[in-house]
C-alpha cells in the first residue's frame, strides 16, 4: 500500500516503513504526527484519487530527527562591472518514518 501526501508545499509518494526528509514541522523527536492531506492511495491494482483529498485517509508517522541540509552556495557575478556577491543557505528539515496508512 502506498499514498501520495502533501506537506510543506511538496508532494511525496510514501510507503509504510520508509524514512523521509520533509520541510520542518514543529514536533518533538519521537512524537507521533498525522499527515491528513492525502492526495492518492494505492493498493495493488486499485487506486483511489481524491478531489482534491481522499476522504478519511491519513498517514501516521514518527519524528526521527530535526536537522539542517548541507549548505547551498549562491554566487552572483556581473562581468566587467566589479560586482560579486556570495551567499549561503541551509534549509531546516524534519526526518520522519512512515507508520501505517489509513484509507
Amino acid at each position: 500500500m502506498y499514498a501520495v501526501i502533501k506537506t510543506g508545499g511538496k508532494q511525496y509518494r510514501v510507503q509504510a516503513g520508509e524514512k523521509l526528509k520533509i520541510e520542518q514541522i514543529p514536533a518533538d523527536v519521537g512524537s507521533q504526527i498525522v499527515l491528513d492531506q492525502v492526495l492518492m492511495v494505492g493498493t495493488g491494482d486499485t487506486v483511489t484519487i481524491g478531489k482534491p483529498l481522499v476522504a478519511g485517509a491519513a498517514v501516521n508517522a514518527t519524528v526521527v530527527s530535526q536537522g539542517r541540509h548541507d549548505k547551498v552556495k549562491i554566487f552572483k557575478m556581473r562581468r566587467r562591472k566589479h560586482y560579486q556577491k556570495r551567499q549561503g543557505h541551509r534549509q531546516n528539515y524534519t526526518e520522519i518514518q512512515i507508520g501505517e496508512i489509513k484509507a
